[in-house]
């Protein structure tokens, strides 16, 4: 009974994740049509080639030289012009998988970047990345040729059968006797691939995982004289892999041989018959001829439309770990106008900053990080958080981005004039952020700071890179600013890419400036220079920093620090 439940359940989600793969059929139906179309072609011109080919043969043996030329004429007219049609069917249906692809990628992409960020975050970036690449890839293929293909076997089928029919019942009942075993085996094909498919795709997104975190910290690794074991390790994950991929194919070789063997004796059966009618005098060469071509064309069609189904089940899975990610609610950025508006009162003036009552509890936490808080910065203030470390400190500032939502509470811009507005995904642009994890991208240094602003001038690339205290080093650089950085920035020290990623905040001209232990590598004289130049930069601007370090709280109007418990206490 528990079985037969699973295998209802397994069929029930496999119609749902067809159900999503065919809003996108939907959206590309006229390149499906055309796919479709051509296959149509291509298969009556198949069958019309068998039909001709029996004519040909009779009128060899007949002796009918007109018949003969008319027949011959029409094989190769239709052989040619099949010939071309596939070389130019095939270019066009290329062209249309490349961009079918593209866009469903692109689609995925934009769902993960925009999803809610604590469900997405849980997601190893590796797996994402197997997800947007090999399981795009299956379901944009599904859409495009899938789908078509189904269509175009089943024209096949039918056609064959059609023709069967025709001349004899009896062969198209003896072409068919593999449908039977198809039908009784094919519970045991759903629930076999589909867990196959399933095991294979999650320890390929455990393997990308791996093996991309280990390059990325392949110094630490080095460091510690760990490569031996990272090695060890990667192998047993490809172990893991071999063995599930293997034991697939196990069972695929297995149930193709069963398919061959009983496939083979079909046609046996089929050509005997054809052998039989003959002898008896019934059919002329020709229809024996025809018989055997269209039998196996009809056995091969069937046997086709049954190896659709590890395709249709390998498929749905992968748009079922692509549903899964794209179910997260996603930012529509819908107080844009709002945002953009108060930007513009509050450019000169600056914003206020207000938190009321505002608590926050992670979804797989088992307390509130941040408990009834209630603070107000005026603009131009610079204020400091402080305490243990995994206390609230980014939270806050999570917060504060909009990347989290309070459990209780709001936070609030508010400009000189009363206006307001909650803070939100469109509320972002107002902040710029310093995070630990400095995060520059490949690329030039030029690169990395225009990122931010694409329309920066050289004069305002300057005045930040003096700020954040750089352009001696940028100057001692034999292609200064062009100078690209390595994977991660791997190239400078930390304390440079601290300067950058500040420099980087600074030429946004945000009304809010985050510093999440922004400083943390410099010297303390460095250290400094650059807050004092912040400082008279953007008089207006609110500036919230985390720190340790003693030596920046005197820069600061207010100190307030995050207690155990989650609540703030002026310090």
């Amino acid at each position: 009974m528990n079985k037969s439940e699973g295998f209802t359940t397994l069929i029930a989600n496999m119609i749902k994740e067809w159900k999503w793969i065919m809003k996108y059929a939907k959206k590309y139906r006229l390149m499906c049509f055309v796919y479709i179309l051509f296959g149509f072609i291509a298969t009556v011109m198949s069958l019309c080639v068998s039909v001709a080919s029996k004519y040909l043969i009779d009128s060899v043996v007949s002796h009918t030289k007109e018949q003969l030329v008319i027949s011959a004429t029409i094989v190769i007219a239709l052989t040619v012009f099949q010939f071309i049609f596939t070389s130019v069917s095939s270019w066009i249906t290329a062209k249309v998988n490349s961009k079918v692809d593209n866009e469903v990628r692109e689609d995925i992409y934009s769902h993960i970047v925009t999803a809610d960020w604590q469900k997405i975050g849980k997601y190893h970036s590796g797996d994402l990345i197997n997800r947007l690449e090999r399981d795009v890839s299956a379901v944009s293929s599904g859409v495009i040729g899938f789908i078509p293909s189904m269509i175009t076997r089943f024209v096949q089928f039918f056609g064959s059968l059609a023709i069967v029919l025709y001349y004899d019942k009896t062969m198209a009942v003896l072409a068919l006797l593999s449908a039977p075993f198809f039908f009784l085996s094919s519970r045991l094909l759903v629930k076999t691939i589909r867990k196959y498919s399933k095991e294979t795709r999650k320890i390929n997104g455990d393997v990308l995982s791996y093996s991309e975190e280990s390059v990325q910290n392949i110094q630490i690794i080095k460091a510690f004289d760990l490569t031996k074991d990272y090695i060890s390790n990667f192998s047993k994950l490809l172990d893991t892999y071999r063995k599930t991929r293997l034991e697939y194919e196990k069972f695929n070789i297995l149930m193709t041989l069963i398919f061959s063997v009983i496939g083979m004796i079909v046609s046996y059966f089929c050509y005997g018959w054809g052998v039989y009618r003959l002898w008896q005098g019934a059919i002329t060469y020709g229809t024996m001829t025809l018989f055997l071509q269209i039998s196996g064309t009809l056995s091969s069609s069937f046997n086709s439309l049954a190896s659709l189904a590890p395709t249709a089940i390998s498929v749905a899975t992968s748009a079922g770990r692509i549903m899964e990610i794209t179910s997260f609610k996603t930012e529509m950025d819908a107080q844009r106008e709002k945002a953009l508006e108060i930007i513009d009162k509050a450019k000169n003036t600056g914003v206020e900053i207000e938190f009321k009552n505002v608590s926050f509890e992670y979804q797989d936490g088992e307390a509130p990080v941040l408990k009834n808080i209630d603070l107000k910065i005026m603009p131009g203030e610079t204020v400091a958080l402080i305490g243990a470390s995994g206390e609230g400190k980014t939270t806050l500032f999570k917060l504060i981005l909009g990347l989290l939502e309070p459990t209780e509470g709001e936070i609030i811009f508010t400009t000189s004039q009363g206006k307001s507005i909650n803070v939100s995904d469109s509320t972002r642009r107002f902040c710029s952020y310093v995070p630990q994890d400095i995060g520059v991208f490949s690329g030039s240094i030029e690169d990395n700071l225009r990122i931010v602003k694409k329309d920066a001038t050289d004069e305002e690339l300057q005045n930040v890179l003096q700020q954040a205290e750089l352009t001696s080093l940028i100057n001692s650089l034999p292609q200064g600013i062009k100078t690209e950085l390595n994977e991660n920035g791997a190239n400078f020290s930390q304390g440079q890419l601290q300067r950058l990623a500040i420099a980087r905040s600074l030429l946004r001209k945000s009304l809010v400036l985050l510093m999440d232990e922004a400083t943390s590598a410099l010297d303390s004289q460095t250290e400094s220079r650059v807050l004092e130049n912040i400082m008279v930069s953007e008089p207006t601007q609110v500036r919230i920093i985390t720190t340790h370090r003693a030596s920046m709280l005197k820069y600061c109007k207010a100190v307030y620090k995050i207690m155990e418990d989650g609540t703030l206490e002026k310090q």
